[in-house]
């Protein structure tokens, strides 16, 4: 017989047996596990102890991985590069286009009948098709760079992805030894270690647990905490939280074999069959004609459907199938629920509607000014009838005005926006900053307001017991255990070993000398560390004490503050329950303290007074934490005067009579130092304009010492302290209900919240949010690590997650993770925030210039010489070539602490500055006097032939040439001046701390020489000689001289109006909606847009369609006048909404679920699927992925963004 590890090879319970355990809940799955012998049998036909756990072989490990499978769902393999660019050739865009190169090559060898215009030059004849292939080589181009793009996204996320689940590791029991395993490494048969703030990476059976409990509304829509234990409902599932207790379990199901990986599995068998039949049902409503209802229709019948759900490498990630390359905080419960879209988005919305409405008036204008010159000059002067080939006359004018239109439009601003956000996630990384939602960088840029936890945040948790008050006797340095009474000091030491997670140790370095390193919670490593200090060894105390003998555990939470645990003594001697926690909440349940000499003494009133006033208060004030000790017994027999007799068993659900009429043992004081870097942080936001908030479950007393080491307070400063009991009576009216204008009394001024809940953080943040007595609205950043932070998180604008000391719960609800812990790395973020904000607004000071010239020069050279100086494929090179190049060197700006030396931006604040409108005006009206005065007298002045009223599709001029290159140098070298935004003089400084800008801006000038001397007939250009070149040189620099007279007119003298893209979002964000195609369903203001197409949100979508299907048929019909290139192609695609449904919240519901995986009739059971949300099931629709940031199997340490 086979063996592994000297034991069968066979086990004794097979999969199917584990699975239908794993079907029941509450007494019937009690019943269940009893019929195979209990969970110790259980244990053993899985060859497992549960004290031990399994040996951690790797022959064992490999073969319950064959046996039971791994803890992963395997994902969808990667969309290859030849289907990613034949999905971008399904671009509505790119057929036109397709469409327009074969026709554009048909009439490049066709001329009307009735054309009395002269012959085409045999040169020209001959290079006619020229156009029709550079549509095509265009198509080609843009095809395989989406498609390049898509996929190196897809790789890089995916690869992003795995480093983040390689950090998401959770305790199991192999050999004896507490370690942290990869969760992707559990197997069936681990016992593992749950505690509070897990979330469970598999399913399993319960074999201790103490006061634990469940949230399981990620699988059963149940928002009530569901009690565990082994005697009631042992079962435990993957993808739900702990958030209360603690306890072991032993591994029987992972990956698809749990109950969430089952789901998982069925869903994405269901998708394909219901995507088809959602497309069918588009197919049918369109040719119904109808709309509205074809789009309801749809909705119902793909209600819940996602496309491609899928699992990256292990349990706890779900992502899309195209590896998430889309992302952002969503609505709905898994998301930010309530938040409002970010701030830069809304700006850029706002910027992208008045560019629209410019853009379109001006189209207008050329169109009809054309037009009438046309048929004023042809049809009444010259009074000729009209000719087939007029036709195309009238197309050119309509052409030249979308060409217009076309350079109105900033496409390469979606580019910057997207580059700047990927290439800044990255370098924050760094910076011990992992962005989870794209978002979040640029919101944190325009923070007002940081609500920072103390411990670990400000401090280095790294805490250490350095006072302690035993028998009346107060000592500053750690005594001896001789010193102390022995019948105190026995119970102070078993007090702390047995009364703390047995998690929390305290291991040696890794060096001889190092200290010792405290794993677990750090508040029971400094009393462990008490207890080595004393002189005693807690882990023997521990070996004699398993944690599956004591009796109950009250484990420590928010609202207790405080840990217990029932202890049975030996002998049947009874209990003795060990009480630890906040020194002023202990106090008050101690009836009885040691005095000097060990005598016990009733622990009066007045001894309290003292006890507070002599010693904790000193304490505090010196910023230690204070935490109490304390005990009581419960005695079968006689009973002393500190103990309780029993003759039954004492009732242990009646917490509040048990931890009563304790005897105290002693009271001791925890430092926890200031971090060295925090206090000069703090200064750095407040100079930033940035007010800092401590939030601590500390007393008063230590909030104030450490708010006052790191800066939050200051001596002269006249701001509020609060408890949370303060703080609630202050904010809440007689009903006891929260008012806005209550709290807009107490949160300006307020900068320590002390003794606070998770509750008042929330109404905290929330108040600050909601509340409009500043101008511009605050935007509020704040930290957490605890699961009841999860509200907090996810209210606040930008929520930070511990991610050493924070909970999986935590960092779910988070935005950023600070993987040190440390608040200056929050600072980082804000650098990185407001670095987001200027490299956006540099591309925009450099494009709108672009642009503004552009636009004029081919409004007032269509009207003037009716023809633009710029040729199309010319635009074509500025546009996409030159748009994307500057984005790319103006978004990898380095952030430089000049930052921090000006105020946030706020939520109102135009995204383009007076500044920068007087730079982007300065700069034009400059550009624009040299352009139309070589149009004009440029033949003239330079000697050379003129370019003005040449025959169609007549040989480039030099003229024209250097129009062109004087216009593309100016560009050049305003793409220095645009490096500054707020007035600098020295535009060169940090310069070459960029190479990625010098290097791209050096290519562009080789380019163009490169284009201006060989460019020829597919540039429309002719070769320049040295004089002229050293003229466009001159003009050139000459911006860099205009640009310091420029910025010498006094900005405040500026009429405010002249700002632009000042953001309201909710307004806005309707007008934007309100503007789209009528096939766009309106968002719930909860679902924001995606990142990288924050530009045309639902607002320009149908201005972007028209704009790229004109420039389509310009490059195709042109073609017959003129000699010209297509413009430009770069330019987004447009998001198509779902055809499938789904709830506006981003939520699937469970009968939603239950209808898609149990078909009606159908015998399949997995488990209980009730309430209103299963899991807040992260949905992809066909184009809006990543809706809702939430799954049902692991933790959601997930990367939503481009990359």
């Amino acid at each position: 017989m086979a063996t592994i590890d000297g034991r069968p090879a066979q086990y004794q319970i097979t999969q199917k047996n584990l699975r239908e355990i794993m079907e029941n809940r509450g007494r019937e799955a009690v019943s269940k596990v009893n019929e195979y012998g209990g969970v110790m049998e259980i244990c053993r036909k899985l060859y497992t102890s549960q004290n031990e756990g399994l040996s951690g072989s790797q022959a064992d490990i490999d073969h319950r991985r064959e046996t039971f499978g791994s803890n992963v769902i395997p994902p969808k393999p990667p969309k290859s590069f030849l289907t990613l660019v034949w999905e971008a050739l399904q671009d509505v865009t790119l057929i036109i286009l397709e469409i327009a190169a074969i026709i554009s090559l048909l009439l490049s060898f066709y001329q009307p009948a009735d054309d009395d215009e002269p012959d085409l030059q045999e040169e020209e004849e001959h290079y006619a098709w020229i156009e029709g292939l550079a549509i095509l080589v265009s198509v080609f181009v843009v095809v395989v760079v989406t498609a390049f793009n898509d996929y190196s996204k897809e790789k890089q996320f995916r690869g992003l992805q795995s480093r983040i689940e390689g950090e998401h590791k959770f305790s199991v029991i192999r050999g004896g030894d507490a370690v942290q395993v990869n969760i992707g490494d559990i197997v069936v048969g681990d016992i593992c270690q749950i505690k509070y703030g897990d979330l469970l990476p598999a399913d399993g059976i319960l074999i201790q647990s103490n006061d634990l409990k469940i949230d399981e509304s990620s699988l059963t829509g149940e928002s009530d905490h569901v009690k565990k234990n082994e005697s009631t409902d042992p079962i435990v599932l993957s993808g739900t939280h702990v958030m209360e207790g603690s306890g072991k379990m032993v591994v029987t199901a992972v990956g698809v074999n749990s109950q969430a990986g089952i789901i998982f599995t069925l869903l994405g068998a269901a998708v394909d069959e219901h995507e088809a039949a959602a497309k069918q049902k588009k197919k049918e409503a369109k040719k119904a004609k109808k709309a509205a209802s074809g789009k309801d229709e749809i909705t119902n019948n793909s209600h819940g459907h996602p496309q491609g759900i899928r699992s990256q490498t292990t349990v706890d990630s779900i992502t899309s199938d195209d590896g998430g390359e889309e992302g952002g905080k969503s609505g709905g419960e898994g998301g930010h629920g309530g938040k409002e879209k970010s701030v830069l988005q809304a700006k850029l919305t706002k910027l992208a509607i008045q560019i629209g409405y410019a853009g379109s008036t001006i189209a207008v204008l050329t169109v009809i000014i054309l037009i009438i010159q046309f048929c004023i000059q042809t049809f009444v002067i010259e009074q000729k009838p009209w000719r087939n080939s007029y036709a195309n006359n009238l197309v050119k004018h309509f052409i030249i005005g979308v060409t217009v239109l076309v350079v109105a439009v900033p496409e390469g601003l979606p580019l910057a926006v997207t580059l700047s956000l990927a290439y800044s996630v990255k370098k924050m990384m760094k910076d011990n900053n992992l962005v989870r939602h794209l978002d979040a960088c640029e919101t944190m840029g325009n923070a007002t307001a940081i609500c920072s936890d103390k411990t670990g945040t400000l401090t280095t948790n790294r805490m250490t017991v350095v006072q302690s008050y035993i028998c009346e006797k107060l000592c500053l340095v750690t005594p001896r255990f001789s010193d102390i009474p022995r019948v105190v000091g026995e119970a102070i030491v078993e007090g702390i070993a047995l009364n703390s997670a047995y998690t929390s140790c305290l291991m040696s370095g890794q060096n001889p000398g190092d200290p010792l390193q405290q794993v677990g919670n750090k508040t029971e490593c400094a009393l462990l560390g008490f207890v080595n200090g004393l002189g005693k060894n807690y882990q023997t105390i521990r070996d004699s004490n398993a944690e599956d003998t004591f009796t109950r555990v009250y484990t420590f939470n928010s609202v207790r503050k405080s840990m217990s645990t029932v202890v049975p003594k030996p002998n049947g001697g009874g209990y003795r329950v060990f009480s630890k926690g906040a020194s002023e909440i202990i106090l008050k349940k101690c009836a009885f303290i040691y005095g000097q000499d060990g005598v016990l003494e009733k622990f009066t009133r007045d001894m309290q007074e003292r006890l507070l006033h002599q010693v904790i208060e000193p304490m505090a004030c010196d910023g230690l934490r204070t935490i109490c000790i304390a005990f009581r017994d419960f005695v079968p027999g006689k009973a002393n005067i500190n103990e309780v007799h029993y003759d039954g068993e004492p009732n242990w659900d009646d917490e509040e009579n048990i931890i009563s009429n304790l005897t105290c043992l002693c009271v001791v004081g925890i430092e926890d130092p200031v971090r060295p870097e925090v206090p000069e942080a703090i200064r750095k936001c407040q100079r930033a304009g940035i007010t800092v908030r401590m939030v601590t479950g500390d007393n008063i007393n230590t909030a104030r010492s450490i708010a006052t080491k790191c800066g939050i307070l200051r001596p002269q400063d006249d701001f509020l302290i609060l408890e949370g009991k303060e703080f609630n009576r202050r904010i809440r009216d007689s009903n006891g209900d929260i008012q806005q204008h209550l709290l807009d009394k107490v949160w300006p001024k307020l900068r320590v919240l002390a003794r606070s809940s998770p509750t008042d953080k929330y109404n905290l943040v929330k108040g600050i949010i909601d509340s409009k007595v500043s101008v511009s609205r605050e935007v509020v950043a704040v930290t957490g690590d605890g699961t009841n932070d999860g509200p907090a998180l996810k209210k606040a604008d930008v929520g930070f997650a511990m991610g050493i000391a924070g909970t999986d719960v935590a960092k779910e609800a988070s935005d950023i993770i600070l993987t040190d812990d440390n608040f200056s790395s929050i600072v980082k973020a804000v650098m990185w925030g407001r670095n987001v904000y200027d490299s956006i607004a540099k591309f925009l000071q450099f494009q709108l210039t672009v642009n503004v010239v552009a636009v004029i020069v081919a409004f007032i050279g269509a009207c003037a010489v009716q023809d633009s100086p710029l040729k199309a494929v010319q635009m074509l090179w500025m546009n996409l070539i030159m748009d994307t190049l500057a984005s790319l060197a103006l978004a990898t700006e380095m952030p430089t602490p000049d930052l921090l030396l000006r105020k946030p931006y706020g939520r109102t604040k135009p995204l383009i500055s007076r500044t920068m409108m007087k730079n982007i005006l300065g700069q034009a009206v400059y550009q624009l006097v040299i352009v139309f005065g070589l149009l004009f007298v440029g033949d003239w002045f330079l000697d050379i032939e003129s370019g003005r009223g040449q025959p169609l599709n007549s040989e480039a001029t030099q003229h024209f040439t250097i129009i062109f290159n004087v216009f593309v140098f100016m560009t050049l070298f305003n793409e220095l001046n645009a490096r500054k935004i707020h007035g600098q003089r020295n535009i060169f400084q940090g310069l070459f701390t960029n190479p990625i800008f010098y290097s791209i801006w050096l290519i562009t000038l080789v380019s163009q020489v490169f284009i201006i001397q060989f460019g020829k007939v597919a540039f429309s250009t002719k070769a320049l000689n040295i004089e002229q070149w050293l003229w466009s040189v001159f003009f050139g620099l000459g911006t860099l001289i205009w640009g310091q007279i420029v910025t010498s007119i006094p900005t405040r003298k500026m009429p405010k109006k002249m700002a632009w893209g000042r953001g309201h979002p909710e307004s806005e964000y309707t007008e934007a909606i309100r503007l789209g195609e009528e096939r766009y369903e309106t968002m719930d203001n909860d679902k924001k847009p995606r990142a990288g197409q924050i530009l045309w949100i639902r607002g320009l979508t149908r201005l972007q369609t028209q704009l790229r299907v004109v420039r389509a048929f310009r490059s195709t019909l042109e073609d017959l006048e003129e000699r010209r290139s297509i413009h430009s192609l770069h330019s987004l695609r447009s998001s198509r909404s779902h055809p499938g449904g789904m709830s506006t919240s981003g939520t699937m519901t469970s009968q939603g679920l239950s209808n898609l995986l149990y078909p009606p009739g159908s015998n399949i059971q997995t488990g209980r699927l009730i309430g209103t949300n299963v899991g807040d099931l992260k949905y992809i629709d066909e184009d809006q992925r990543l809706h809702n940031n939430q799954h049902i199997i692991g933790i959601n340490n997930k990367v939503e963004y481009s990359i």
